[in-house]
């Protein structure tokens, strides 16, 4: 049996762990969020169901890739007690990393059009009504969104086909140091602008009078998707990634570390969007927009603004093309698992396969518009609801049964790999709340997120 790959580094695990949940939804969806439900207070009420939520499900994944030395294809088949039916999952979850991927890619792409218009002056001199002309111009066009996406595919496999450390670890290094320089500058940018201060204050002041201003069980639900989906659990993201470590550090403490730097992205992704949006006064909590009509406005009326929105584009292509390399790195992996096939043909014949799939996403924002499914409103909204409504959290409620219940892999199985090595260990302690109550919170959210369709 041919040997697996191992990372170089620990580095190299927890920068590329880290990319996979780090997304474009820790640059503008927590920061508009936090803004909507009262700035720190909504941030502390986040962090605590992170670490009660989010933290032990990653545990779990890591402990299962690392324990099954393969991705979810073969992970629950080698752990799984003889004659259950736990690896049937292995199906749902390749298909949400396909439908992942199938928005994913299309909004990558578009990442991309933008830093090269930007760079280009391509916003320079247009009023608000106009760059949104070009964002509904560049979303519409099929071709030139469809050139964007297969060269994303193309760049994405081609750096899976390089291999785990020649390919994978070795770029999502480059780029995630990249992206967190990047981040830093703009930062530091956006809070010296004129009345970046009032901005900060918004964002990071406590007011936990907002917090009641809504329905408070929309606040915390608000707060527990967040943690929940921030980390893309549920679907084998992250435990391919498991299988490519050795057992030399605990599970715990190599989990806290990349919440931190997943953490931290959205945190500093406050600092560059809330001050600047206040420095011109335009609203920040504008959703989808304000990355494609909001932020080219400001970078429009800012000293050298060119740079620095072309600087702020390609940031969010490395946050993007960091999770679609870790993606398509376990989607490779369950093709060779499954099929005993090399690299380079799951390479190719995923490639070819995503690239078809990835196409209805993209024509419905043209040819496709008129198509508006109940559940999303649009053919990319169905497939980011059937991905993160229904398999992320039915995903992870199955990783945490797999964990703690006698029927599947088991409470000291798990515990026993999830602590070996160096580090901090998983409490045992945990195990009632672990058992009986985080898969009700994990229902609850599931549950939550198809009340807004039937109201």
């Amino acid at each position: 049996m041919k040997k697996r790959e191992k990372f170089s580094s620990r580095f190299g695990f927890i920068l590329i762990s880290a990319g996979c949940a780090i997304g474009l939804g820790n640059v503008w969806r927590f920061p508009y969020i936090t803004g909507k439900y009262g700035g720190a207070a909504f941030v502390l009420l986040y962090l605590f169901f992170l670490l009660i939520l989010g933290l032990p499900i990653m545990v779990m994944e890591f402990a299962v890739g690392r324990a099954s030395q393969k991705s979810v294809a073969g992970s629950f088949e080698v752990l799984e007690p003889k004659g259950s039916k736990w690896h049937l999952y292995k199906y749902f979850a390749l298909s949400g990393n396909y439908l992942l991927m199938m928005f994913y890619t299309t909004i990558a792409g578009w990442m991309l059009i933008y830093f090269f218009k930007t760079l280009a002056g391509g916003f320079a001199g247009l009023n608000i009504e106009q760059v949104a002309a070009v964002y509904d111009a560049t979303t519409s066009d099929p071709w030139l969104s469809a050139a964007a996406m297969l060269f994303v595919v193309a760049l994405g496999m081609f750096i899976v086909s390089r291999g785990l450390r020649n390919g994978v670890e070795k770029v999502s290094k480059f780029m995630m140091s990249a992206l967190l320089l990047i981040m830093v500058l703009l930062a530091i940018r956006s809070l010296t602008l004129p009345n970046a201060m009032a901005g900060l204050a918004f964002y990071l002041k406590p007011d936990f009078g907002k917090l009641f201003e809504y329905n408070l069980s929309e606040v915390i639900f608000a707060a527990m998707g967040q943690a929940f989906f921030t980390l893309s659990l549920g679907i084998g993201a992250l435990a391919i990634f498991g299988s490519y470590i050795d057992k030399e550090r605990s599970l715990l403490g190599e989990s806290v570390s990349i919440t931190l730097l997943d953490t931290f992205v959205a945190l500093v992704s406050g600092l560059i969007i809330f001050p600047a949006c206040f420095a011109f006064g335009v609203n920040p909590d504008s959703g989808f927009g304000l990355i494609f009509v909001t932020l080219p406005n400001i970078f429009n009326n800012m000293p050298l603004g060119q740079l620095w929105g072309g600087l702020f584009f390609i940031f969010l292509f490395f946050a993007a093309l960091t999770t679609i390399i870790a993606v398509f790195e376990n989607i490779v992996s369950c093709f060779t698992d499954l099929f005993n096939w090399s690299r380079k043909k799951s390479v190719l014949i995923n490639m070819i396969g995503i690239m078809i799939l990835s196409m209805p996403c993209l024509l419905g924002f043209s040819v496709w518009s008129h198509i508006q499914p109940l559940f999303g409103g649009s053919i990319m909204g169905l497939e980011d609801f059937l991905i993160s409504n229904n398999l992320l959290p039915l995903g992870s409620l199955l990783y945490l049964m797999f964990c703690v219940s006698r029927y599947g892999w088991g409470w000291q199985n798990f515990l026993a790999e999830a602590n070996t090595g160096k580090g901090l260990k998983f409490p045992a302690v945990f195990h009632f709340y672990l058992k009986w109550i985080l898969p009700l919170i994990v229902l609850f959210i599931f549950i939550q997120g198809y009340l807004p369709y039937f109201k």
